[in-house]
């Protein structure tokens, strides 16, 4: 009988379960993982902006307590008073600190080949592997599903390092005979002589599903190509190694860069056909490391900015972590050339020669470009899959995680 009243007490005094993000979390990727679970269930969720490195807080239950502890995720109990303690103090004028309330889970899609070919190198998308690993549901997508309008289904897509200028990444290591011509099916099922003519197309839709209100978060050449292939529009920029015939001569001049999301007055990489029998792999200056080295990527690192949570709520959200300071990654664009990045863009964060993490907003939709491959993984072009059990507090993926929880928040407008 003492064991229940205590029990009983306990309970209902404990209003609130605080989900801390700092270096005290004990999992801080599968707590992303119990937020979205929570609002897959129609239950809000407070995300503390700068609150102990980002905390969530939520309505106590046992199912929710239960989740925590089946995840391996840190939690406070805490009760009413203690809530509304903690919430007075992150209203306070005074600290950089905001409560944003999270409503409704996003329907997440990710644009991969992995939908029509069993691309290996594919299992290193860093997106899938982090959500996978947070247990946040998702799906799959390619080609023949965005033609046929199918984005309109979802609120957040990803694209990893596809190639949307039709040059099959223009890495012929990397890409196999399967995957060519998953591709090459396609573009002839749907009419297309080439399939730069069916990527772009491509492109287009998900320039319409980001302007349309949707959420777009690209990494790596994804990110890249995306805006190549749309100011290239109707211009030939694939050599005839991909498609037989040649390379515009004046393709440069004919770039139009009031079609792309985020890059302008890039360079094209238009290398001659030996080039890519080399191996020959940066599509645009867009790509700050392209043709230089990078040095040691254990110990260079780029910086978040601090936004005003108050004022600025959306860079706010996406830059939320434990650390400011993230090691250097790299992957076929590692970072984007500071001189091509759009004025339009916000920067969120940077190294000391280039623009790693930036945001905008397209129509009624917006966008994140993230650069590099895999924020724990190792340089090199047979990679494997990132195991995140060695890497639960990876500041790097976070960012990831930040951009999936984003679509659920209702948001203010950026006032500086």
């Amino acid at each position: 009988m003492v064991l229940f009243f205590i029990v009983s007490c306990t309970t209902s005094l404990a209003n609130s379960i605080l989900i801390t993000m700092d270096d005290k979390q004990t999992n801080h990727l599968k707590a992303y993982g119990v937020a979205y679970w929570e609002l897959k269930a129609d239950r809000e969720v407070n995300w503390l902006l700068n609150y102990r490195g980002g905390s969530f807080m939520m309505n106590y239950s046992t199912v929710l307590e239960r989740e925590c502890r089946l995840r391996g995720v840190s939690y406070e109990v805490i009760s009413d008073a203690n809530a509304k303690s903690i919430l007075a103090q992150i209203a306070h004028p005074d600290v950089n600190m905001d409560a944003v309330k999270l409503h409704k889970a996003a329907r997440i899609v990710v644009y991969s080949p992995i939908k029509v070919s069993t691309s290996s190198f594919e299992d290193t998308d860093a997106v899938l592997l982090v959500l996978k690993y947070a247990e946040i549901p998702f799906e799959i997508v390619y080609d023949e599903e965005i033609l046929k309008g199918d984005l309109a289904k979802y609120d957040w897509l990803h694209l990893h390092h596809e190639d949307f200028t039709g040059q099959f990444g223009r890495n012929r290591r990397r890409m196999t005979v399967a995957d060519v011509q998953a591709q090459e099916n396609i573009a002839k099922k749907y009419g297309y002589k080439k399939v730069s003519q069916l990527k772009l197309d491509v492109a287009r839709s998900i320039k319409g599903f980001c302007a349309g209100g949707g959420y777009l978060f690209a990494m790596c050449s994804g990110a890249e190509s995306l805006d190549v292939a749309l100011a290239a529009e109707g211009v030939d920029i694939v050599p005839s190694i991909f498609d037989g015939d040649g390379v515009d001569p004046k393709a440069q001049s004919k770039l139009d860069f009031g079609k792309t999301i985020a890059f302008e007055n890039f360079v094209l990489e238009l290398n001659n056909d030996d080039d890519y029998r080399g191996g020959g792999m940066s599509f645009s200056s867009i790509n700050s490391s392209s043709g230089q080295g990078w040095g040691d990527e254990t110990t260079n690192y780029f910086s978040l900015f601090d936004f005003s949570a108050k004022w600025d709520v959306i860079p706010s959200m996406l830059v939320q972590n434990h650390e400011n300071l993230i090691r250097e990654f790299f992957g076929q664009t590692t970072a984007f050339n500071k001189k091509t990045v759009k004025s339009s863009a916000l920067v969120m964060g940077q190294s000391k020669s280039s623009d790693r993490y930036i945001y905008g907003e397209l129509g009624r939709g917006q966008w994140t470009f993230y650069g590099g491959h895999d924020p724990e993984g190792q340089r090199g072009f047979h990679r494997m899959p990132t195991d995140l059990n060695l890497h639960p507090h990876s500041p790097g993926y976070r960012l990831i995680l930040n951009n999936v929880l984003f679509p659920s928040a209702k948001k203010k407008k950026r006032k500086t």
